[in-house]
């Protein structure tokens, strides 16, 4: 188990009518986690298929990120156990062998994603260096393989330095996103109203799922998180984290929203087409075009920031999902598969940010499908199998989460057949 368990939820009788620091905690690491390399990237993928496929985006992205990540935690909350992690609840509710394959697709969910924090916090860093600061651009592989090797040191540090990072990583970062969102509001230009057909509006909508999955997605931390609110509250796990999860879920797309809203507004479609070819974040971008030293430094600045807090949520569950596989079905003892872990983790994360990929394609073609398969459609498919979710068979938000999560998937395989 994670020591983060131990380290945020202590008593199992603790009060759970009012907000306290232990949730306010746990809303920001699950806030640092999603806000990452994915809402980076979100407004040149999202802008680039008109206005009207970003208004329908913004009224389903509530919806779908709160009740997806609710029907997660109550997947773990679920096991008869009291400390079974992601590995441990799905192989007691599926079987072994259908457990083993679960848990696999859910560590395919999260490491994907670490790749892509990878390629982008080398690009970011590397843009900055030439734009801002006049530098030659120094070899890929020494700035990526110091980038990332100070990444894992942290978390190799210990959680409660990895927390510790996300308490000092995160307030900032909600302060500076929101600050440049308002400073973008002149800057808007009235985009393009004209809505085109039908097939074509639902073909942008559609292929536009998985990034916008994969944009609000803090399933990572989602085990964890359930595990330290049973801790912590005992029988009213379940009613807290919804609480938590709903709050955070607010947080999470008001901000986000007005930071898409205002880049798209603020950048022409021609403008995102080359930030998209350029494979870097639409901040980025910003501090190249705008003639402003502020947003010139403080957009890569915040790039940075976002891509590491959201580092460190996913890297916890990669290594609490990898280390569960391999202890699960191999000799190795626990403090064995971690080292392995970390070891294979910290290269093949290197390797791809030195081959440098593109970001949105990874993110269209695997992190969203497989994180739809882990956050939207399991849990769902569990709610009619599972007895203690009997209670939530037949409700629409049910059918709504399996229905994003067959879309997701479904344009992959669309993709990847195009």
């Amino acid at each position: 188990m994670n020591s983060s368990h131990q380290v945020l939820g202590a008593s199992a009788s603790a009060p759970a009518s009012s907000w306290n620091r232990h949730d306010t905690h746990w809303l920001l690491s699950l806030f640092g986690t999603a806000v990452g390399a994915g809402i980076l990237f979100l407004p040149i993928n999202v802008g680039l298929g008109g206005f009207w496929p970003l208004v329908i985006m913004a009224l389903a992205a509530f919806p779908m990120t709160y009740l997806a990540h609710r029907g997660l935690a109550r997947f773990v909350l679920s096991s008869k156990k009291d400390d079974s992690d992601f590995t441990d609840v799905v192989q007691e509710h599926f079987g072994i062998t259908a457990g083993r394959l679960i848990s696999l697709l859910y560590f395919l969910s999260i490491f994907p994603i670490l790749l892509i924090y990878g390629v982008a916090l080398t690009n970011t860093v590397d843009d900055f260096l030439v734009h801002q600061l006049g530098m030659n651009s120094p070899p890929r592989a020494l700035l990526s393989g110091v980038l990332v090797a100070a990444m894992v040191a942290v978390m190799l540090g210990g959680e409660k330095l990895m927390l510790r990072a996300f308490a000092f990583l995160v307030y900032p970062l909600v302060a500076v996103l929101f600050g440049l969102s308002l400073y973008l509001i002149p800057h808007w230009q009235m985009p393009s109203m004209n809505m085109g057909s039908a097939p074509e509006l639902a073909k942008n909508l559609w292929l536009a799922v998985p990034v916008i999955v994969f944009s609000f997605s803090h399933a990572a931390a989602i085990s964890s998180f359930a595990n330290a609110q049973r801790r912590h509250y005992g029988e009213q796990a379940r009613s807290k984290s919804d609480r938590i999860l709903k709050y955070t879920a607010i947080m999470l797309i008001s901000f986000v929203l007005l930071f898409v809203f205002s880049c798209v507004f603020a950048l022409s479609s021609e403008e995102l087409l080359a930030a998209k070819e350029a494979n870097i974040s639409v901040l980025s971008y910003l501090a190249n075009t705008y003639n402003n030293p502020l947003l010139a430094y403080a957009g890569p600045l915040i790039a940075f920031v976002a891509i590491t807090s959201s580092f460190f949520g996913h890297f916890l569950g990669a290594r609490e999902s990898f280390n569960g596989l391999v202890v699960k079905h191999s000799s190795l003892s626990y403090s064995g598969a971690d080292k392995l872990g970390v070891a294979l983790m910290f290269i093949a994360i290197w390797v791809c940010a030195i081959y440098n990929p593109s970001i949105l394609g990874m993110m269209e073609a695997i992190s969203g499908p497989i994180i739809a398969m882990i956050l939207f459609i399991m849990p769902m498919v569990a709610v009619y199998k599972v007895p203690a979710l009997a209670q939530y068979r037949g409700n629409p938000s049910t059918l709504f989460v399996l229905l994003v999560g067959a879309l997701a998937v479904s344009a992959l395989m669309y993709s990847l057949l195009g």
